[in-house]
């Protein structure tokens, strides 16, 4: 079997299709620096299962961790979504001219 090598940007874009991973990186952007037990606490997840979530995103470069003890603080970052972003937006041309055709249809229709 052959093993595939996923690039960062579809590692970003895995990672974002969970909405429980979606939600841990919101509650990050409002409040850095968070242990591992206060992000799972609200999402009723136990830790190890916080902890898969937490891998993926580390994978993918959103996230890191920095232990103080026994408390693993975890960060956003940013530069992965910036990334994805600068992606999109050599997409956004495709998108705009379909519906700018979609919109002069309805125009027109209604007129």
């Amino acid at each position: 079997m052959v093993k595939y090598q996923a690039s960062a940007i579809d590692r970003t874009f895995s990672a974002l299709a969970d909405p429980t991973r979606r939600g841990v990186l919101m509650r990050l952007k409002d409040e850095p620096g968070l242990s591992v037990s206060e992000l799972a606490r609200p999402l009723s997840l136990k830790l190890p299962g916080m902890m898969k979530h937490l891998d993926v995103l580390s994978d993918a470069g959103l996230v890191t961790r920095t232990k103080t003890g026994r408390t693993v603080a975890v960060t956003l970052s940013v530069e992965p979504m910036q990334e994805a972003m600068a992606g999109l937006k050599r997409y956004e041309r495709f998108w705009t001219a379909s519906i700018d055709r979609l919109v002069a249809f309805v125009e027109e229709d209604d007129a």
